[in-house]
């Protein structure tokens, strides 16, 4: 018994350790994080500026319904969301599967200048592709030297061609960003499976659909879930390529709600409500993927 008591108190004081080294953490993490989000909460349920905010319930909320801007903002996100981000995965996990071929050559200097772009900086990229899709840019320039077109076209002008330049954008920033967690996973998977595979007189396609993708479910489920967190939250490309243009026809919620913190007459009550149905959609949709693509 005296020797359960002394492990018992030995045990304690490692916890008691642990915990001390652990708090510090916990406190700032409450402090900076969990604090301002209870402010947040309860600031979104306000109207007013300063001093004269008073409570107005439900108001901010049923407000964002009617306002044609943050509507437009929305259905900006999505098409973002459908169009981007599919395209976006079955490129870097094409690209990742092309790149893990022991057979293949330069295979460091590809996988380099495939992930490069995610390591430029958000602005910086955001004004090259600003640079080359304006009408006396690179894209112009180069399309009407081969005849494609016979006068310039206004890609940031118009609201087709705006949303394309951004689609184009992020699948050039974010594509090595994802190859690389595919090619983590494809280098975990052992390469008897696919011998095996072979053997049995499995075509590389089968191979792929067979034993890749099943084996990099959890991978394809996580990099879809940050891509769509990535995509609700859009800002730098909204605010640097197109500034909402033409007519908020590309602006973004997170756009939108800087403009209504800082741009236009402050309205921090209804910019906070904003940013929590922002919230709600990326845990819903995070929801949604996590039961169609988690089998366990």
């Amino acid at each position: 018994m005296g020797n359960d008591k002394k492990k018992m108190g030995l045990s304690g004081r490692r916890n008691l350790v642990g915990f001390s080294f652990l708090l510090p953490a916990v406190l700032l993490i409450c402090f900076m994080s969990f604090y301002p989000m209870i402010r947040a909460l309860i600031l979104s349920f306000r109207t007013g500026v300063g001093v004269h905010m008073k409570f107005a319930g439900l108001y901010n909320y049923t407000r964002m319904f009617q306002d044609k801007v943050f509507i437009q903002a929305l259905i900006n996100n999505f098409i973002y969301l459908i169009i981007q981000v599919p395209i976006m995965l079955l490129l870097a996990l094409g690209l990742a599967a092309m790149l893990n071929d022991s057979k293949l050559k330069f295979k460091g200097l590809f996988r380099t200048a495939i992930f490069l772009p995610c390591a430029t900086s958000l602005v910086s990229y955001a004004i090259i592709f600003r640079a080359l899709f304006a009408l006396d840019g690179f894209i112009n320039t180069m399309l009407l030297k081969t005849g494609i077109i016979d006068m310039p076209v206004n890609w940031l002008g118009n609201p087709v061609t705006a949303r394309v330049v951004i689609i184009i954008a992020l699948i050039w920033r974010w594509t090595g960003y994802n190859m690389v967690f595919y090619l983590a996973g494809l280098q975990n998977i052992e390469y008897n499976i696919y011998e095996a595979a072979k053997i049995d007189g499995a075509n590389p396609f089968q191979q792929f659909s067979r034993i890749t993708i099943p084996l990099l479910r959890p991978i394809i489920l996580l990099t879809a879930i940050m891509s769509t967190n990535g995509t609700l939250q859009l800002f730098d490309e909204s605010v640097n390529l197109t500034n909402g243009g033409p007519a908020n026809a590309t602006i973004t919620m997170s756009h939108y709600i800087y403009k209504m913190s800082f741009e236009y007459s402050p309205n921090f009550g209804y910019a906070t409500a904003m940013s929590f149905l922002v919230l709600v959609l990326v845990a819903v949709l995070a929801f949604i993927q996590m039961k169609v693509g988690d089998k366990r």
